[in-house]
């Protein structure tokens, strides 16, 4: 039997209703949408357009501001490498935060490498920007500040229309990582003043191996370089034969989401506190929630306790599908860099536990859920080797 499915964070099942509009295009009809001289080709093209204008309809964008991808770490690296490629002559400076996922760091590592000066911003204990030091931090200069929308550790949402007017203050362009975010919670391009967006579908039950980006096109219209050259797909920034079948599943996902997110992010949230509540009741002392619970996902909830070892807390749930945010290796739990950026270190900082909640979720699953790690922490704080 399967553990209880509780890591939506890490990934989601495709929605029935997605695979259902998926199918068709396996099958009859499978046409290249760039085919242009017969009814297989049109039909591709129009479930094409379709798709683009229900992911733009998500994120109140327009249609011809989205690129298709193959996912978020693909389209942060396109945003990011596209402008400083693109506008290096006005600058040679990027802000960015110790908490984005490796997509985001990773890419501005290779830019100090290259001659490009990088910031790298603390948060707040809580998970939160702290704006004076972002104000600080963004100069004349300054080419883009990158800041995800919703952290996918902690689960803490950013202000992004803030962020957004401090960046363009000095002339800077605003990306946010919207992969957590999209489809989960509100994500506004025109009310927060965003300049690039990435997403991807898998973090909203549509398939694997399908996103995309926005680029704005107005006040101010941005122009990237090709990522891929060879076709001219995707406005020129990303040639190569469309995944017809993975951009219709990413265009029905955001639909269903921009339709039901309210009342799915309404349950989701009391789920979540039924989890934290239950949790603290049972335990009493020694359960940390990390990060703000006022400017946090739904469906997250972040918690360490006190007085057990990370790993094997996790073995002792074994019938539970969750994820901490430390990582194994060589034998050793090290602590992740997002609990090192809000100062949870320690033991404390290894034994975490990631809870992601999806659609699939009941109150009977939290409860059970309530059940197996009151009962494993308890079992583990008795220990003796826990003395």
């Amino acid at each position: 039997m399967k553990p209880l499915y509780l890591d939506y964070h890490a990934t989601t099942p495709v929605d029935p209703r997605v695979l259902a509009a998926m199918l068709p295009y396996f099958t009859e009809r499978f046409g290249n949408a760039a085919s242009k001289q017969h009814a297989w080709g049109w039909e591709a093209r129009d479930a094409v357009d379709t798709a683009r204008a229900q992911v733009a309809a998500l994120i109140n964008a327009s249609a011809g501001e989205i690129t298709f991808t193959s996912g978020a770490s693909e389209s942060n690296n396109l945003a990011l490498k596209g402008i400083v490629t693109a506008r290096r002559d006005r600058g040679n400076h990027v802000v960015t935060t110790a908490i984005e996922h490796k997509s985001v760091l990773d890419v501005c590592k290779a830019f100090g490498a290259d001659g490009v000066e990088v910031t790298i911003l603390g948060v707040r204990p809580d998970g939160l920007v702290d704006l004076d030091a972002l104000r600080d931090a963004v100069r004349p200069g300054t080419l883009l500040v990158s800041v995800m929308a919703a952290n996918n550790e902690i689960g803490t949402i950013q202000p992004l229309a803030a962020i957004a007017a401090i960046a363009h203050a000095q002339g800077a362009l605003f990306h946010t990582d919207a992969a957590q975010a999209a489809g989960k919670v509100p994500v506004d391009v025109i009310e927060a003043d965003i300049d690039l967006l990435s997403l991807t579908a898998h973090k909203f039950y549509g398939p694997k191996g399908s996103g995309s980006l926005f680029v704005r096109r107005r006040k101010p219209r941005i122009a990237l370089p090709p990522q891929i050259a060879g076709g001219g797909q995707e406005n020129g920034l990303r040639s190569g034969t469309l995944n017809v079948p993975g951009i219709v599943g990413l265009g029905a996902a955001a639909e269903i989401c921009r339709t039901e997110m309210a009342e799915e992010a309404a349950r989701l949230g009391a789920l979540r506190d039924r989890l934290l509540d239950g949790l603290v009741e049972r335990l009493h002392d020694g359960v940390h929630v990390n990060g703000t619970m006022d400017a946090r996902l739904p469906h997250n909830l972040h918690v360490s306790f006190d007085g057990v070892e990370g790993e094997a807390l996790l073995m002792a749930l074994s019938d539970l599908a969750v994820s901490t945010g430390s990582a194994c290796a060589s034998g050793s739990q090290a602590v992740s860099h997002v609990m090192e950026a809000i100062g949870v270190t320690g033991d404390r900082g290894r034994a975490t536990i990631r809870f992601g909640l999806g659609r699939t979720n009941t109150a009977d699953d939290i409860d059970l859920a309530i059940d197996r790690v009151a009962a494993a922490v308890g079992a583990l704080r008795a220990s003796p080797l826990a003395r």
